[in-house]
């Protein structure tokens, strides 16, 4: 039942930091472990989006691919993901964007449990030090693109 939990500050607005989180299709150029992500669906509604999204992600020679629901709600800044099948007994990832006089703080949270008890030992430490990249991850993506 690994568990992270980050805030942090950046110097871009909630806006932006909010549409590259969003912009889930790149994520394989910048991600660690992110081998390649592709949207299954698209859905607007009442001015939110909703994903059906595939991810990929490996190390060395494991591959695991999973599913999840992605809820972009742009009016609270605030990006919600549901798992829905795979490698995982369930995933748990929140993105939530507050505007400050200097930009932005970035709260990502993130809770996870693998199903097979085996895997989660042999992945568990690399996910757990993954998960706690990503934060960085989309800072440097934020600031090579909006810098």
């Amino acid at each position: 039942m690994p568990q992270f939990e980050t805030h942090r500050p950046v110097p871009h607005s909630a806006d932006q930091m909010f549409d590259l989180v969003a912009d889930v299709e790149h994520y394989p150029q910048f991600l660690p472990l992110c081998e390649a992500l592709s949207i299954r669906s698209r859905k607007e509604r009442d001015g939110k989006v909703l994903l059906i999204a595939d991810m990929t992600v490996g190390y060395k020679a494991i591959r695991e691919t999973f599913t999840t629901q992605v809820l972009l709600n742009r009016a609270e800044r605030l990006i919600e993901v549901k798992y829905i099948d795979g490698p995982f007994r369930y995933l748990d990832n929140r993105w939530r964007f507050e505007e400050t006089a200097t930009g932005c703080n970035v709260h990502f949270f993130i809770d996870y449990e693998f199903k097979s008890r085996i895997l989660g030992a042999v992945m568990g430490s690399m996910f757990d030090r993954a998960f706690r990249m990503f934060s960085e991850a989309f800072e440097t993506r934020a600031t090579k693109i909006y810098s």
